[in-house]
């Protein structure tokens, strides 16, 4: 099974991105414009009555009500996971300096109201997906989303997939794992994915029923490594990292015969969906 992810576009633009000040402003308009509306159809109606149907602006409205709320909502969650971070950090200092009993050097850490203030003046939330993010990718930045899927090597069946807001793939190889046992009624034999995915934390996650083939460099300096350095021989030293012996996994000959099929599987995978016109996301 061959892993990889792409960076799509959502149903946004990277402009439509607003700050909390400007969001918390737009809501007030927002909600002064629905009591306006309100009190005429209350004088034209009477109270307690709006007519036959709610008219198609108001309609508009509300839905952009709910996104700016969305939108909002993001902040505030930042917000509130910067303070948790740095209450974490206070805590942390203060149980240094109790068990060594002196006070450390440096600047004390902020409070954790002035880290959720930074960290909302830092972050923006789309106004049109607030669900959506700002992600790089090679030719530049895209609002949207990571999708992800992993394929069968033999026929480039997709036998998982998912939707992510995370920029990086990382944390990704586990939701994927679990969602081929869902799918597929079992964990694959073999797991080939790049640089994207490997870290310590990641090669944990393989078993006897599962073994992994993640590189550890990028793409070109993978391939160059596997075309120019000499397979290892002997047995596995002892005390090699978790890093190390997937490097050494694949410059045997079956590492490198089991990842070049990575490339071959998932990759095109991708270019068919682009070339099918599936380029963008939309949620509704």
């Amino acid at each position: 099974m061959a892993l990889d992810g792409r960076k799509v576009a959502g149903n946004a633009a990277l402009d439509q991105n607003r700050d909390e000040g400007w969001l918390k402003e737009e809501a007030r308009k927002l909600l002064a414009e629905a009591e306006r509306v309100d009190a005429e159809e209350d004088e034209r109606y009477g109270k307690e009555r709006r007519g036959d149907e709610l008219p198609k602006g108001l309609r508009r409205r509300e839905e952009r009500g709910k996104r700016l709320e969305a939108a909002l909502d993001r902040i505030e969650e930042k917000k509130r996971q910067a303070a948790v971070k740095q209450e974490r950090k206070i805590e942390k200092r203060r149980t240094e300096e109790e068990e060594t009993g002196r006070k450390k050097r440096g600047r004390k850490p902020k409070d954790p109201e002035t880290a959720a203030l930074e960290a909302a003046k830092k972050t923006k939330a789309n106004v049109t997906d607030p669900e959506s993010r700002i992600l790089k990718t090679r030719r530049g930045w895209v609002q949207g989303y990571n999708g992800q899927a992993a394929a069968e090597c033999d026929n480039q069946v997709i036998v998982a997939q998912d939707v992510t807001q995370e920029e990086n793939d990382v944390r990704q190889l586990g939701p994927l794992l679990k969602r081929c046992e869902q799918q597929a009624g079992g964990r694959p034999s073999e797991i080939l994915a790049d640089a994207g995915y490997w870290s310590e934390e990641n090669a944990k996650l393989e078993s006897a029923e599962t073994e992994l083939f993640i590189a550890t460099r990028k793409d070109w300096k993978q391939r160059q490594a596997m075309r120019d350095a000499p397979p290892p021989r002997g047995r596995i030293p002892n005390g090699l990292s978790a890093r190390e012996r997937m490097e050494r996994k694949l410059l045997t000959k079956r590492g490198r015969e089991t990842y070049k099929q990575r490339g071959s599987t998932i990759e095109p995978v991708f270019g068919q969906m682009v070339m099918r016109g599936l380029v963008s996301i939309l949620f509704t």
